[in-house]
């Protein structure tokens, strides 16, 4: 099993809620208003005055044989608009209960 953490801007919420429907990813916890600054380009999504723009986040856990293909989904959502930005992050679980 492996967690995947997408961290999205907020205007991309419906898209990423149809990519896990269509993936048949149904459990999922996802987080509103997160604010955060990537490490490599784009503004600030501070919900502040200067930076008004916010992110959402999901954390599913999923068989090892999806991810690749959840990733596959993140990279095309990014490329079709890089400015608004979608990132995954990936991590082992080893025990759930």
């Amino acid at each position: 099993m492996k967690a995947v953490f997408i961290v999205y801007n907020q205007a991309n919420t419906e898209r990423v809620e149809y990519m896990l429907d269509r993936l048949e990813i149904r459990g999922y916890t996802q987080w509103v208003d997160v604010r955060g600054r990537g490490s490599v380009s784009g503004p600030p999504h501070l919900g502040t005055h200067t930076w008004p723009e916010m992110n959402s986040a999901v954390m599913t856990v999923v068989p090892e044989e999806k991810v690749e293909q959840l990733l596959e989904k993140v990279k095309s959502m990014d490329a079709i608009n890089d400015e608004v930005g979608v990132r995954a992050f990936v991590w082992n679980i080893t025990e759930s209960v």
